[in-house]
């Protein structure tokens, strides 16, 4: 049997977790908004038109923050749609998907479901087809109290009180030539810098996101961050960073690895992030809002028969196996790994697109993905200890890649360490040690695993507990010493509390 161990010190600590890095994402594309949180007639939907089955699965992943309205949508979005009397608001046709957006859900809606599910919004401004003025009017309307035109109209919309939103994306991918109002990073650096001035001036107490690379394979990669930086830097707080994975060549252990490149891109952003602050003799630093991050290849071709102009179709429904659940599992791991930098974390996406969650006329059901999602979110809660992990490696794109992916959370409010762990091995188990004599009285209080023989099983519908955590076993805690067997290809919690 393979051997590996996992190495902390407990006065080792890299950083408080910001509860925001277990965020998500909802926006106007597909059945996540319509027919997913949002279903007026439905059975389960409550007067507002909200799937309360929807929301109960929603509650249980403890989504801290939520960004909306996109993603590409937002960049032709004119939010003044999205609000007033549902009869008097226009449908208008999305470039972004193609399709025919109703707007009978809107910003006013999008809030009252932030209170219902217990998140809180990251909404996204225009900065494709629109740019300074409707930044600062859509702030005005969210959040001042009264006494002008944009504040007074929310007010007429039967909003009395501001809804007071504290995190915003300077748009989205403005680097992609498939963005309506695609720019250069200088073209985008500058009106960033102009809007988040705008908007800090109607509310000083904001934080603002400016766009990164769409992705690491980007030919401007670098470039784009250095650009845009070098010209708001005082303007933002974060600096976005988007990656989706997929297992396109079928080669399961290759594809575990792909949260290495996850590892690789954050480290170079946040060098470069840092490299801009030198130059500027700057004092704060630019964190990461890694603001879309997934499993997204299942739907490709599916997607290509869609029919252009419908409303809301099956766009971007990926069913997702086992091996996608143990992937998006390492990467979480690795955000927390590096939890003094990334502050922000949005799953893309919440319902039906991309997502933990699938919906139908009849039913809920959770994804494979929804349990490390769920697992990590709940109990990944304190301060990311540095984790040091041996064990053996496989040849990846990537390098030299470990079989296990490790991160160790300790909790001192709950007297609570947690050990959330990915054995990436598809063959064999890991013999795992781990010495914590440091943590004197404390006991082995829980250990949960997601593990199935079958890498490419789904939950569907009508099977909806085909992938789900089983209690886990072969662990033991003695004299300070865990120890035990990790099955092969699975993801564990390991939790111990202070007797």
């Amino acid at each position: 049997m393979k051997q590996a161990a996992i190495m902390i010190d407990k006065h080792f600590i890299l950083s408080d977790i910001d509860e925001r890095i277990y965020g998500s994402f909802v926006e106007h594309l597909g059945r996540c908004v319509y027919e997913g949180i949002y279903q007026p007639g439905h059975p389960a939907a409550d007067e507002n038109g909200l799937r309360q089955d929807v929301a109960a699965l929603i509650r249980e992943l403890n989504v801290p923050v939520t960004r909306y309205p996109g993603g590409n949508f937002v960049s032709g979005y004119k939010w003044e749609d999205s609000v007033g009397p549902k009869a008097e608001r226009p449908s208008k046709i999305d470039l972004a998907w193609r399709v025919v957006e109703s707007n009978q859900f809107g910003l006013n809606e999008f809030m009252e479901w932030t209170k219902t599910v217990n998140t809180q919004p990251m909404m996204a401004i225009n900065l494709g087809t629109r740019g300074l003025e409707a930044a600062k009017n859509i702030i005005e309307y969210t959040n001042l109290e009264k006494g002008s035109y944009y504040s007074d109209l929310r007010r007429q919309h039967g909003v009395e009180k501001p809804h007071d939103i504290k995190l915003w994306c300077l748009g989205n991918e403005m680097d992609g030539p498939w963005q309506e109002g695609h720019k250069t990073a200088l073209e985008y650096g500058r009106i960033a810098e102009e809007a988040g001035k705008a908007m800090r001036l109607v509310d000083p107490t904001i934080e603002t996101v400016a766009c990164g690379s769409s992705n690491l394979d980007m030919p401007t990669f670098a470039f784009w961050e250095d650009t845009v930086l070098s010209q708001c830097y005082d303007q933002v707080d974060y600096i976005s960073m988007h990656q989706y994975y997929g297992n396109h060549d079928d080669n399961s252990q290759q594809y575990l690895a792909s949260s290495d490149g996850m590892d690789q891109f954050i480290r170079e952003v946040i060098a470069i992030c840092d490299a801009v602050k030198a130059k500027r003799r700057a004092k704060k630093n630019i964190n990461i809002s890694f603001d879309e991050w997934n499993v997204w290849y299942h739907s490709n071709e599916q997607d290509k028969q869609i029919e252009p102009w419908t409303q809301h179709p099956h766009q971007l429904e990926d069913v997702y196996n086992f091996e996608d659940a143990l992937l998006v599992a390492s990467m979480m791991i690795t955000m927390l790994r590096h939890a003094d930098r990334v502050k922000i974390g949005c799953l893309a996406q919440l319902v039906n697109v991309i997502a933990p969650i699938m919906t139908s006329d009849t039913g809920v059901w959770k994804q494979t993905i929804f349990y490390p999602f769920a697992m990590i979110s709940n109990q990944g809660r304190g301060h990311v200890l540095h984790t040091q992990i041996k064990a053996p490696t496989f040849e990846s794109r990537y390098g030299n890649s470990s079989y296990l992916d490790a991160v160790v959370i300790e909790n001192e409010a709950a007297d609570q360490l947690t050990i959330f762990a990915v054995n990436k091995d598809l063959a064999d188990d890991l013999e795992l040690t781990c010495d914590l004599r440091q943590y004197e009285g404390y006991r082995l209080d829980q250990h949960v695993m997601l593990h199935h023989d079958d890498l490419k099983a789904v939950n569907t519908e009508a099977a909806p507990d085909t992938v789900a955590p089983v209690a886990g076993k072969n662990l033991t805690f003695e004299n300070g010493h865990l120890s035990g067997m990790l099955p092969s290809q699975s993801f564990h919690m390991i939790q111990l509390k202070k007797a």
